[in-house]
C-alpha cells in the first residue's frame, strides 16, 4: 500500500498503477527524502515537478506538504489515470498532470521556474538518456537559479552524468536505491 506520509493528506490511500511498468518509491524511502527536504526547507511553497511520476506519489507528497504548484511528467496512459484519480483522491488543487515523455514535456518554453525536480526513472532508462534529461532541465531554464534536483535510482547504476551547472551535494543509500541531491548552486551545508 502506497499512502501519502505527512501533510494535509497524511495517511491517505494511493492508487498505483497495475502491472510492472512502475515502481512506487518505497514509504521508507520517500519519508527519508522528505525529512531532508524540509529540514532545508525545500518544499513549502515550492514550485515542484515529479518526472516519470508513475503513481504520482513524489509529487503529491509534496503538494501535501504544501507546495505551491505540482507538475507530474508521466508518459504511461494507466498512470495518468493513476495520477489524475489521487489528485483527486487527496484534493491537491495545485497538482496538473504533463502526458507525454518527459523529453518531449521538457523540450519546450517552460512557464514557470521549478525549485524542486524529483526525478524517478524507471530503472531500464539508460544513463545517456537520464543524462539528456538533466541536461534539458538547464538547457530549457526549467530550474530557479537555487534550485533542487533529486534523482532516484537504483544502487546498482552509476552516479548520473550532471551537466555543468548542477552541482552534486549528497548521495544517500536506502538497500536497493539511492537518492542523489543536486544544486543549480553550491550549498553550504550537508544533506
Amino acid at each position: 500500500m502506497t499512502r501519502i506520509i505527512s501533510g494535509q493528506a497524511g495517511g491517505r490511500r494511493l492508487r498505483t498503477p497495475a502491472g510492472g511498468g512502475t515502481r512506487p518509491t518505497s514509504d521508507r524511502v520517500r519519508e527519508a527524502l522528505f525529512s531532508a527536504l524540509e529540514s532545508r526547507d525545500a518544499v513549502q511553497g515550492a514550485h515542484v515537478m515529479d518526472l516519470y511520476a508513475g503513481s504520482g506519489a513524489l509529487g503529491l507528497e509534496a503538494a501535501s506538504r504544501g507546495a505551491a504548484s505540482v507538475l507530474l511528467v508521466e508518459s504511461d496512459r494507466g498512470a495518468i489515470g493513476v495520477i489524475r484519480a489521487n489528485i483527486a483522491d487527496v484534493g491537491a488543487a495545485g497538482a496538473r498532470v504533463q502526458a507525454g515523455t518527459v523529453e518531449a514535456a521538457l523540450d519546450r518554453t517552460p512557464t514557470l521556474a521549478y525549485d524542486l525536480v524529483l526525478a524517478d526513472p524507471p530503472y531500464d532508462v539508460d544513463e545517456d538518456s537520464l543524462a539528456a534529461v538533466l541536461d534539458l532541465l538547464l538547457t530549457r531554464e526549467w530550474l530557479s537559479p537555487d534550485a533542487l534536483v533529486v534523482v532516484e535510482r537504483s544502487s546498482r547504476s552509476p552516479e548520473p552524468s550532471w551537466p555543468a551547472g548542477l552541482t552534486v551535494e549528497a548521495r544517500k543509500d536506502y538497500g536497493e536505491t539511492v537518492l542523489w541531491y543536486a544544486r543549480t548552486w553550491a550549498a553550504d551545508y550537508q544533506i
